[in-house]
């Protein structure tokens, strides 16, 4: 499936890792050539290509006619028509025993029936669990036994450098396996999501993978195949993932809620410049500044002051104002979230209630975002 947004094509996929057993290839110390082929055997019944019929409303030219409005009967302000739409894409099983199934919420946008094909070649009809689109995620549920799970890695753990490798069905070819490097780790600002932390990568991805696998060498998933940068509507070589612990906190409230509930904690968030570095007398380069508290809110009652520097949430490392949006948007309604601040040079810990957002964020200055 393909979406293009401000020069960005949405979809998943992977590029070329080394082929084992190619002429030239030399032998480890046992006399055998590396190979992935061992670790896929276990993973890759755990995806699925996705077929969705949809249906979508498209302006008609001949709906603005006044003669064919008036021989149609048509009323003041239909200028729509619906057609059908066709759509293949990728999913990943991620619970074989309920038969929750993760991908793209762009894969089943519109969507009136959407058919699994397991890499045994079952069709299987799909349940709409939930989608969000501020992540591009979206939940499918199947009925039937002899599923295979990908299991869930950790992507707070990735670096860049590291190998990973995708899973999915680019051009409706069937199930291809491509790889390459983590290039780059919480890129945001992108335009496509709402909700954006992608892992970057150099490989080459196609259109029918979103929504696809993208795995560590041990063959643990870290994030779900979105998108690439194409400029001029091919590939240059810069693709996005969402990352898998922040599809998780998707899956797990499109489970229990059919929606994602947005969280607050009631701050006003920027990014730390080197301009605020200066004026604040730190020497740390990244982190996100509580630039304003909100009367009467969780962040007050728990002693978040303006000025702050958070330089931790949930024990990850906050590099961005944007990444702890992410987090605080997503923490379930009720929970805690365990920030670490730095206040004029000393370390302290808060745990903060977070409890559900009634709108979206006003539109801020640039580089700020409230929550």
């Amino acid at each position: 499936m393909k979406r293009v947004l401000s020069a960005l094509v949405l979809m998943g996929g992977l590029a070329a890792f080394v082929p084992a057993g190619r002429a030239g290839a030399i032998p480890d110390a046992a006399g055998t050539v590396p190979s992935l082929a061992p670790m896929l055997t276990n993973i890759t019944s755990g995806v699925v290509n996705i077929a969705v019929k949809g249906r979508e409303r498209v302006q008609n030219p001949l709906f603005q006619d006044p003669f064919f409005r008036r021989f149609f009967n048509l009323p003041n302000g239909q200028n729509f028509a619906e057609r059908e739409t066709q759509a293949t894409g990728s999913g990943v099983i991620v619970d074989a025993a309920q038969g929750y199934v993760l991908t793209n919420a762009h894969v089943v946008e519109n969507e009136t029936s959407i058919t699994v094909t397991t890499k045994d070649n079952r069709k299987l009809p799909a349940k709409l669990v939930g989608r969000d689109g501020d992540t591009d995620v979206a939940v499918l549920k199947i009925d039937s036994g002899h599923l295979t799970a990908v299991p869930f890695g950790d992507s707070d753990r990735l670096q860049v450098g590291d190998f990973v490798v995708a899973i999915g069905n680019p051009f409706g070819l069937g199930q291809t396996v491509t790889s390459g490097i983590v290039s780059a780790l919480g890129r945001s600002g992108l335009g496509i999501e709402g909700y954006e932390d992608f892992i970057q990568t150099d490989a080459s991805i196609n259109p029918g993978n979103s929504g696809g696998a993208l795995v560590d060498l041990k063959g643990n998933l870290v994030g779900i195949n979105t998108a690439i940068l194409a400029p001029g509507g091919g590939n240059i070589g810069i693709g996005f993932a969402v990352p898998i612990n922040m599809a998780q906190k998707v899956l797990d409230q499109l489970v229990k809620y059919g929606e994602v509930k947005r969280g607050r904690i009631g701050v006003t968030i920027q990014d730390l410049t080197p301009d605020l570095a200066q004026a604040m007398n730190t020497k740390r380069t990244i982190g996100a500044v509580i630039a304003q508290v909100a009367p009467d809110s969780p962040a007050q009652h728990a002693g978040l002051k303006t000025g702050d520097l958070v330089i931790d949430a949930d024990g990850v490392p906050v590099k961005s104002g944007t990444q702890l949006r992410n987090v605080i948007g997503l923490t379930r309604i009720g929970d805690e979230v365990k920030l670490t601040v730095d206040r004029g040079g000393s370390e302290k810990s808060l745990a903060i209630k977070v409890e559900l957002a009634q709108q979206r964020p006003a539109q801020q200055r640039p580089n700020m975002q409230q929550h």
